[in-house]
């Protein structure tokens, strides 16, 4: 997986940057000090996965993720930031940021979220998970409540096994987890995924959370949490 790190520090680069390809899994294509330089590598180089801070010279974070998935859509975008601000990391999220870890996260955690961004499920370290869903809560406590999701669409559509999946997903568990938890493999979860979204016209994991919060669906206590 080819990978952009964008740090204005060259030695916390260099760090992330063994961090990643300490197992081969990871190539870090290019590296950038500010989201300018970044910005022109994303161009150049095409990323799978774009490492980024927040606080760096010149433009701000939020600016930086909405212009770097300008240049490439198909990237994800994972912040690493020292910063586990409220609204930091909302500004992150709805700028488009994929994920969310703390520089206190272990090399270990970096490796493990970044694969799972690249394959399409958000990550956020567990204390920032919380603050994300409060406020899925919030905004989903000012929607409309008359049972049926934003744009109309009946959740009634979903299979049984498609609705034990959102369940979960609304939780924001990993989709391992889920698998384990429903002893299916991880593709058949991002299957049901898919299947949901289009059922639902949703594009994003998110909105998806979303919907299902409004519902309530992520404290169904028949579901318990996976493991």
């Amino acid at each position: 997986m080819r990978v952009l790190v964008v740090d204005d520090h060259p030695m916390w680069r260099e760090g992330v940057r063994a961090d990643l390809e300490r197992e081969g899994e990871f190539l870090v294509v290019a590296q950038a000090a500010d989201g300018t330089e970044g910005v022109r590598a994303a161009r150049a180089h095409r990323p799978d996965l774009v490492l980024l801070d927040l606080s760096m010279p010149g433009m701000s974070g939020g600016e930086a993720i909405g212009r770097l998935l300008v240049e490439v859509p198909a990237a994800r975008v994972l912040v690493l930031s020292a910063s586990g601000e409220a609204p930091d990391v909302l500004d992150a999220v709805k700028a488009g940021a994929s994920g969310y870890l703390l520089k206190s996260s272990t090399a270990v955690e970096l490796r493990a979220a970044a694969r799972q961004v690249v394959d399409g499920e958000p990550v956020f370290s567990p204390t920032l998970a919380a603050l994300v869903l409060g406020e899925f809560r919030r905004v989903a406590a000012g929607a409309p409540t008359d049972g049926r999701p934003a744009g109309g669409h009946d959740p009634a559509r979903l299979t049984e096994r498609e609705t034990e999946v959102l369940r979960y997903v609304a939780r924001g568990y990993p989709y391992r987890d889920v698998a384990d938890t429903l002893v299916i493999s991880v593709r058949t979860v991002q299957n049901h995924v898919q299947s949901i979204f289009r059922k639902l016209q949703v594009s994003s994991r998110y909105e998806l959370m979303r919907l299902a919060l409004e519902r309530g669906l992520d404290q169904d206590r028949a579901h318990p949490p996976p493991g």
